[in-house]
C-alpha cells in the first residue's frame, strides 16, 4: 500500500481524467507509473550509448597523459643531441 500526496492542481486534473475516461485514480496513476518506470528502466547511462567509440581512434599509445612529460623531454633529448 502506498499513499501518495498530489497538489491540488494535480488532484483536479486526475479526477477529470478519472471521470472521462470511466476510470479509478488508482488505475490512471498505476498506468502512468508503469509507462514511466519502463521509460526509464529503458534508458541507456551516457556510457552504454558511447562505449563502441571509446578507444576507436587510438593513437597506438593507451597512456599518453600519464606519460606527457616523458615523452616531452624524450623527444627534446632527440631533437637536440643529433
Amino acid at each position: 500500500m502506498l499513499t501518495v500526496r498530489l497538489p491540488d492542481e494535480l488532484e483536479k486534473e486526475l479526477e477529470i481524467v478519472t471521470k472521462n475516461r470511466h476510470s479509478t485514480k488508482s488505475a490512471v496513476i498505476i498506468t502512468a507509473l508503469s509507462e514511466y518506470l519502463a521509460r526509464f528502466s529503458q534508458q541507456k547511462s551516457p556510457y552504454e550509448v558511447g562505449k563502441h567509440l571509446f578507444g576507436k581512434h587510438s593513437l597506438g599509445t593507451p597512456d599518453l597523459s600519464s606519460m606527457t612529460k616523458i615523452r616531452y623531454l624524450e623527444n627534446l633529448h632527440a631533437k637536440h643531441n643529433h
